[in-house]
């Protein structure tokens, strides 16, 4: 068990977005957090990150209590990113060394330059080692920021709407990315998202959230017609084509 997450919640002041939420994962898995906007998808990963603070509940990374690792200790251990990020006037190498901070005492060693050359190379991102971040595509941005991620060599990588703004082909591009990283690093991600059918197409787990609580959570056995519409109210039916299954809006 990679992360425990047991009976957290959060509120702002007299107003609860998340409510006592349990749910375990496991190396391999790559799981969707699902749900309309204000569910607490957002919240649920900060939550998990440290970057909010819960007013109940426990977070337990590799058995370890989150909340009493060092900033340094949990960088190590979990990869986040944001929904929002701003272009950086850096090169995409120096931008993916970045990840290398909770590692690097005075200046990046050998094994840093190392590691970041394998991300790099990992995610076909090597020939844009000296392009500038900010010239770069929302696409090939967003792959920088989880090379970034990957760097820090985590076990947990926590994905905030990371294909929200692209085009078809770069959702495609980072679903594919995320899920292949996870099967062939043994990781496990949590990963908030919006698009139903990218989520179905290449999570094996689900939490669906309502009102800040989880509504159901498991395998594509809870990817069911009544659950999606309970938690978006809208009435849906689900086709396969191939092995690939859609939803579809009545």
């Amino acid at each position: 068990m990679i992360l425990k997450v047991n009976g957290l919640e959060f509120e702002y002041p007299s107003r609860p977005v998340i409510k006592d939420i349990q749910f375990t994962i496991s190396q391999g898995d790559f799981l969707a957090v699902l749900g309309v906007n204000g569910a607490g998808k957002s919240t649920l990963l900060k939550c998990i990150n440290r970057i909010l603070k819960p007013q109940s509940g426990t977070v337990l990374i590799g058995g370890d209590d989150a909340f009493g690792l060092s900033r340094r200790e949990l960088a190590k251990r979990i990869g986040y990113v944001a929904q929002h990020h701003d272009g950086l006037r850096t090169t995409v190498f120096d931008a993916v060394l970045l990840g290398r901070k909770p590692y690097i005492r005075w200046e990046a060693a050998t094994i840093d330059l190392k590691i970041v050359q394998d991300v790099l190379r990992a995610l076909k991102l090597d020939d844009y080692a000296l392009r500038y971040v900010d010239q770069l595509s929302g696409g090939e941005r967003q792959k920088v920021v989880i090379a970034r991620a990957l760097a820090q060599e985590p076990k947990l990588l926590l994905l905030d709407e990371p294909t929200s703004n692209l085009d078809l082909k770069n959702q495609l591009d980072v679903a594919r990315l995320i899920k292949k990283v996870v099967e062939e690093q043994g990781l496990a991600a949590l990963v908030a998202m919006h698009d139903l059918n990218l989520a179905m197409r290449f999570a094996n787990r689900f939490i669906l959230l309502k009102d800040g609580e989880i509504f159901a959570a498991g395998g594509q056995e809870v990817m069911i017609p009544e659950n999606i519409e309970s938690v978006y109210s809208v009435p849906v039916s689900i086709r396969r084509f191939g092995d690939v299954p859609v939803v579809i809006p009545a």
